[in-house]
């Protein structure tokens, strides 16, 4: 970690979850200071280090959620396996875990029995559907809860399909979800003593970013679809392309902005324009004001028609791609860390954490753990078992050393 104590140092977290949502938690811990060891199965570890991208066989997906976590591989099919997750549960914090609904309990090891033990105890489920309701029982991954949520249907253009996003979005928003719940939990058992069963179902973050288009259903009937690169909501607001072919987004959300805008490309005039004095009726006729904006942005280079738009502060940016973004000054200067450790990725830069504290300087990402790379370590330091025993443990199958 920095030098810096972040503000969940001595914070102790053990990550049963795979994939991305609920490593995403603990990952969002680690970014401030919680110390994150992750139980894999002994034989194929987390699934997601079999995910693409990958260089000389290691996922960099895996890498950029699990960097700085240490590994240890328990059999958690087995029964001593789980004793061992249980009695691992009452020495740590905070437990994250992503099975089906009730399969926890099933092995004994519920959030019932764990408090019990262990009463400060923050036990973090991730599921598809949320531990009560319907459909608690059905399997959930990112693509449906991206479906079913409502975000796919109103994703992409009119004439288009509804359309899920090229990567993790539902998983990532509900790990980091997540942790704020894990935090807050952890914040209550400051003031009472006592732990917390946070419940996290993959859909419900995307649901709530949506909300607009279902509070808009039940208020008025209105089923929003497709729109594109609008927002249904302002204008005018998009993606556009520049003379030299290179792509830019405007903003114009806030009457103020749409000033700045038209004074920029010196039409102020439509300010005070019937069809364009209000937001509200630039909405009705969004086609035509987006034909003189697109019109406006095609004839000059991208460059030059940011460089305007920030000299009238208008709300704008370049639409970038990966080598736009690692070239960057501002995202070098604040965003972007480097991942050490990993002779296979070698040198790589990935987001560091969401947010930033005046307290704290941020983690370092000190290498990728290899399947069970800490098992002896961590079992004999929390739970006292020596090395014979460990031993036993890889011989009969329950445990693996990487």
């Amino acid at each position: 970690m920095s030098g810096t104590p972040g503000p969940l140092a001595g914070v102790r977290v053990l990550e049963l979850g795979s994939m991305y949502a609920a490593p995403t938690c603990g990952r969002m811990l680690r970014d401030f200071g919680a110390e994150v060891v992750k139980v894999e199965d002994p034989t194929s570890g987390d699934y997601a280090r079999q995910w693409t991208p990958m260089k000389d066989g290691q996922s960099m997906g895996f890498a950029r959620i699990n960097a700085g976590k240490r590994s240890i591989a328990l059999d958690m099919r087995s029964t001593e396996g789980r004793d061992l997750v249980r009695r691992l549960a009452g020495r740590f914090d905070v437990v994250i875990e992503s099975f089906r609904p009730g399969r926890m309990a099933e092995w004994g090891i519920g959030y019932d029995v764990l408090a019990a033990e262990n009463p400060g105890l923050v036990l973090t489920s991730v599921s598809g559907f949320g531990q009560t309701g319907p459909y608690r029982e059905k399997p959930g991954f990112g693509t449906v809860a991206e479906t079913g949520s409502g975000f796919a249907y109103i994703n992409g253009w009119p004439e288009t399909p509804p359309t899920s996003p090229p990567f993790g979005f539902a998983d990532s928003i509900a790990g980091i979800a997540a942790a704020m719940g894990t935090s807050m939990s952890l914040y209550r058992r400051e003031r009472t003593g006592q732990g917390d069963h946070v419940d996290i179902a993959l859909y419900e973050p995307l649901m709530f970013i949506i909300g607009d288009m279902i509070i808009n259903y039940t208020g008025t009937g209105f089923v929003q679809g497709r729109v594109g690169n609008g927002t249904g909501s302002a204008s005018p607001r998009g993606v556009y392309e520049a003379a030299d072919g290179k792509w830019l987004s405007i903003a114009a959300s806030n009457q103020g902005i749409a000033k700045r805008l038209f004074a920029a490309m010196d039409r102020p005039e439509l300010i005070d324009d019937p069809r364009y004095a209000t937001n509200e009726v630039r909405m009705a006729n969004n086609d035509e004001l987006q034909e003189i904006v697109k019109a406006w942005v095609g004839a000059r280079p991208r460059a030059d028609i940011l460089e305007v738009l920030d000299k009238f502060e208008v709300v704008c940016s370049q639409v970038n791609d990966a080598s736009d973004i690692v070239e960057d000054p501002h995202f070098l200067d604040r965003t972007l860390v480097e991942l050490t450790g990993s002779s296979a990725l070698g040198r790589v830069l990935t987001p560091g954490p969401v947010l930033h504290l005046a307290s704290y300087d941020g983690p370092v990402y000190d290498g990728v753990p290899r399947i069970g790379e800490h098992t002896g370590e961590v079992l004999g330091d929390v739970l006292g078992l020596g090395a014979t025993e460990v031993e036993r443990l890889v011989t009969d199958g329950v445990a693996r050393q990487g």
